[in-house]
Formats: C-alpha cells, sequence, structure tokens
C-alpha cells in the first residue's frame, strides 16, 4: 500500500473511502437507525430531546499542591460556571497509598504536589471542601485507583456526615478504575486485580443499600485510551471490564443485577483528534451497553439500558510544543464529544503537556464548552449526524470490532485475567509504536511538532510551573493528625478494617468509622498490602 493510500484511515487503522453510500451501511445496523433518541438501544442519544432538556455536565478535573490550593481551584471552576467538580490526588502518595513519610516519597520528595493535592486524611478532605455545597454540587472526590478509591469516598462522605448530611441524598460519582494504575500508569505497590474488584463490588453494594443517588464506580476508558488501546479496543475493553463487575455481582447474590447495571452504566470515554472516529465511538457504546445488558443479563429496565456518558478529551493529545495549538484542539475533541451525545464533559487544559492546569487553563476549558452551550446551536438537535452515510457506516463497523475484542479479551480469562498476563499491555504498547512509526515516517503529522514547528508565536509559555516545597507542608499536617487524633479509636477503626479486608463482609462500613477516626492514606495502604499482598506486575 502507498504512504497516500496508507495516510487515509483512521487512527484506529480503519480504511476510509473517498465518499459513502447507503451501500456501506450493514443491514445490521438498520434497526438501530430507525430507533429515535432516547429509545432502545439509545445508539442516537439517551434522551429524546438530549440538550434542549438536559446540558450536559461541565466536570473539569482539578489537582493543585495543597489541599487550601485545591478548595480555591475548585471554587473558582464553580463560581465561573462549572456544573460538578472532580478531585485530583498527588500521584506519589494516593497511587500508592503512602503517607508523604513513607520511604518511597522521600527519595523523591521534591515532586510531592506536582500532579494533584497531597491528600493524607479526612482533615484535608475539610479543607478542600470548605465553601462548597456538597448538598446541592455534584462532585468527584477522586479515587481513580481501586486500592485508593474506599480512602476517598471513606473521606467525602465522612465529611458530608460531620455536616448533618443524609448520605442517602448525596450526590456524586467514585471512579475506582482498573486501567490507569494496572494498565496506563503502574504502580510499584498496588493490590492484586482480584482484591480490587472485592473492593469495587463492596462499594457497589454499600450504595446500593445506603446512596441510591450515588454512582459507585465509573470505568474508565479514557486511561486504556490514553495508554494506547484503540477506540474499538477502548469500547470492547470497557464492556469487558463491566462485565466483571456484574458477573461478579450476580454470582454474591446480595443485589439485584440490574441495580448493579445502574451503577456500572455510567462510563467514562477518552476523546482524541479523530473527529468522526470518536463520534462513531460514543454512539457505538451506548448500543452496546444496552446489548450487553439485555442479552446477558436480560436486564428490560429502560433506565439501566440507558447508557450514561462521561467524556473526558483527550490529554495525550495536548502538545508541549506550541501549546495555545491545544485550544483548538480541546474545542474539537469537545465539539465530537458534544455530537456524540455525551451528558458530561471535562476539557484538558491547553497547558497540561507542561504541568498541572493553570488558572487560565481551567478558565478556557469551561468558556470552550460554554461556547459551545451558548453560542452555537449545536445542542439545539439530538443526535444531528445521524442518517449520514459515513457516521453511520464507521458506528458500525466500529462496534463490530469492539465486540470482537471484547471475545478476544474473554478468550484470555476475562478483564482481570488480560490485564494479570499483560496481554492487554501488549496490545496498547502495539499501537503506541504504530502510531510513533507513523510520525516518524511522515503519514501522520502533529502541527507544531512535526509540521511548521519553526514558528515564532507570541505569548506561548516559557517552561514548566510547578508547585515546590508541598511535602514539608503536608508532612507537618500528617504529623498534627498523628498528635491530635483520638489515638485510641483510630487504632481500633484501622484493626477493623483488617478485620473486614480477611473476612467476607463488606469493607465500606469499617472504612467510614476508619476516616472519621483520622486514620491516614498510608496506614490503610499497610492494612491493605499486609491482607492482601501486591499485584504481580505483568511488565
Amino acid at each position: 500500500m502507498s504512504t497516500s493510500e496508507n495516510k487515509w484511515r483512521t487512527v484506529s487503522n480503519i480504511p476510509l473511502k473517498g465518499a459513502y453510500g447507503p451501500e456501506d451501511i450493514p443491514d445490521s445496523h438498520q434497526e438501530a437507525m430507525q430507533a429515535p433518541p432516547g429509545a432502545a438501544p439509545y445508539m442516537r442519544g439517551a434522551y429524546t430531546e438530549m440538550y434542549r432538556g438536559k446540558p450536559w455536565r461541565i466536570f473539569q478535573l482539578s489537582g493543585f499542591g495543597s489541599p487550601e490550593e485545591e478548595g480555591e481551584r475548585i471554587r473558582f471552576l464553580l463560581e465561573h460556571g462549572e456544573t460538578g467538580f472532580i478531585m485530583e490526588h498527588d500521584r506519589n502518595t494516593a497511587d500508592h497509598m503512602y503517607n508523604v513519610d513513607h520511604p518511597e516519597v522521600l527519595a523523591r520528595k521534591e515532586d510531592v504536589g506536582l500532579t494533584g493535592a497531597v491528600i493524607q486524611s479526612v482533615r484535608d478532605y475539610e479543607t478542600v471542601l470548605n465553601g462548597i455545597d456538597l448538598a446541592k454540587t455534584y462532585g468527584h472526590p477522586g479515587g481513580g485507583v481501586v486500592q485508593h478509591a474506599p480512602f476517598a469516598l471513606g473521606c467525602y462522605w465522612s465529611v458530608a456526615k460531620r455536616r448533618g448530611l443524609d448520605l442517602a441524598t448525596l450526590p456524586g460519582t467514585g471512579q475506582s478504575d482498573f486501567f490507569l494504575t494496572y494498565l496506563g500508569c503502574v504502580t510499584k505497590q498496588q493490590i492484586p486485580t482480584d482484591a480490587g474488584l472485592r473492593f469495587n463490588c463492596d462499594i457497589i453494594e454499600f450504595c446500593a443499600e445506603h446512596m441510591k443517588r450515588w454512582v459507585p464506580v465509573s470505568v474508565a476508558g479514557y486511561n486504556g485510551a490514553d495508554s494506547g488501546l484503540n477506540a474499538w479496543q477502548e469500547l470492547g475493553a470497557v464492556m469487558a471490564n463491566a462485565t466483571e463487575y456484574l458477573d461478579e455481582i450476580k454470582r454474591r447474590g446480595n443485589i439485584p443485577v440490574e441495580v448493579a447495571a445502574r451503577s456500572v452504566g455510567g462510563m467514562n470515554f477518552r476523546v482524541a483528534m479523530d473527529f468522526f472516529e470518536e463520534i462513531a465511538k460514543l454512539r457505538a457504546a451506548r448500543k452496546m451497553w444496552h446489548d450487553l445488558v439485555s442479552r446477558r443479563y436480560g436486564i428490560t429496565d429502560p433506565k439501566v439500558k440507558a447508557l450514561r456518558l462521561h467524556i473526558v478529551t483527550a490529554g495525550s493529545a495536548m502538545t508541549y510544543q506550541q501549546p495555545l495549538n491545544n485550544i483548538a484542539r480541546g474545542t474539537l475533541m469537545a465539539l465530537a464529544s458534544v455530537l456524540g451525545g455525551t451528558q458530561s464533559l471535562g476539557v484538558s487544559g491547553y497547558d497540561e503537556a507542561l504541568s498541572i492546569p493553570s488558572e487560565h487553563a481551567h478558565q478556557m476549558s469551561l468558556r470552550i464548552q460554554q461556547i459551545l452551550q451558548e453560542e452555537t446551536n449545536v445542542p439545539a438537535v439530538a443526535d444531528p449526524l445521524a442518517g449520514s452515510y459515513f457516521v453511520e457506516s464507521l458506528t458500525a463497523e466500529v462496534e463490530e470490532k469492539a465486540w470482537a475484542f471484547f471475545d478476544e479479551i474473554q478468550e484470555q480469562g476475562g478483564f482481570l485475567r488480560a490485564l494479570d498476563s499483560g496481554w492487554l499491555h501488549g496490545k496498547a504498547a502495539e499501537n503506541q509504536l504504530a502510531f510513533q512509526h507513523r510520525l516518524e515516517s511522515g503519514e501522520a503529522e502533529l502541527v507544531g511538532v512535526t509540521k511548521y514547528e519553526d514558528d515564532e508565536t507570541p505569548f506561548e509559555m516559557d517552561g514548566f510551573r510547578g508547585q515546590g516545597g508541598e511535602w514539608a507542608r503536608a508532612n507537618e499536617r500528617l504529623q498534627a493528625v498523628r498528635a491530635e487524633r483520638d489515638g485510641k479509636r483510630a487504632d481500633t477503626a484501622l484493626k477493623d478494617v483488617a478485620a473486614a479486608c480477611r473476612s467476607d463482609r463488606n469493607i465500606m462500613p469499617a472504612m467510614l468509622e476508619a476516616c472519621d477516626a483520622e486514620v491516614t492514606v498510608g496506614e490503610f495502604g499497610e492494612v491493605f498490602r499486609a491482607a492482601y499482598g501486591d499485584w504481580a506486575t505483568p511488565i
């Protein structure tokens, strides 16, 4: 195949014709095309009127050095029009569940606080959430990492309880994601995948009984895609991950699988720069979820079968060269997300390749979404690309390939075994290498990086903006917690968490008590490692 012919392919390597017609839409896709938005199989949208009736939620990720600074940034975003917030924690401490005085953190303490706020106990959560109305604001307390999620949720919920709020009415979502640290950013220490599945199913069951407005977990295809999975692999892997949850909930038999499916059916995908392929992916995702829960689990409830989508635009698409170009990239990715029918959206900061997003970058991410909502008339029509020969053909092909990848994962023993063996890592790495080859060969271009890179653009940024000195401040807070808390209560509560880990009872009631007793993230980490050991990293 010539270079010119090879150019006209999607990023996921689907060949593109010069024009499309009705003959390109398979017969198997016709029935889904005919269903209107808000009707099964929901390919054309989760709601009948889509954004006329319910604008998408503006839901930005926010992480910044200290709890005080993170709280300030979240309040800034809410004051400027954000309709929900996502907390981001320091990766050095949160991902591994280390306190800041752990030897592994001490060895690189200058990095502490560069990737998010250093949050070690419920006190830090109280600081972040000061001045934020948790009863009315849709929150995401962080905890994107499986082993960190019980701590993050326990602390957030403890703050709500301290304020006298009824947890049953609290709005928000957790994540507890396998893709991030088991696939994309593998940590030095984390619990094995089966223990992670136990944690997540405990969270699902706890929320089903006590917190019906809370979305307990969110399968995060974003982190799989940013690790290298292509569009249809992301789809297949997300559905395989959800299947692990639902099969395990069904095996346990504590709650109806329909209840669990409603919990799991709020998913997180990445949208990158292949505009029409990403739109096709989101349309296919809704149809796949409908078909999965209908056929595999016999679910009939329309509310369960209608997938809820949160999108984050691709941070990996943001370049540190000529970073203001990323405002255009963010806008295009946001537009694709909206045309694909997302229900909430976060736009990556234009300076994400350089540092934690600045206040101006965060403001620009908000303004991109507000301009789309207020100035473009894009929200006026549900699924405006429906019937496009190209979009319908591409949606059908992405779905077909995604189901084939789903089946491949099942042949590996399921999603968790595909992680344990390194099989999924190999698939992601193949795509990363292939894309790098396309860049080096000239088959793919990045404006300002591989082409037009010699521009002299005024007002560009000039280097990394870090957050220095956070380790010392975090260590002071840690020592204060240890000195001032009720040590006997904290010790008793932590022992009960350890006992829960070694039993089959739900871990979350013990976690809530221990978080409220001001047990620290590193103390929980030691208990988890003692109970479950470390994951055998396959790479």
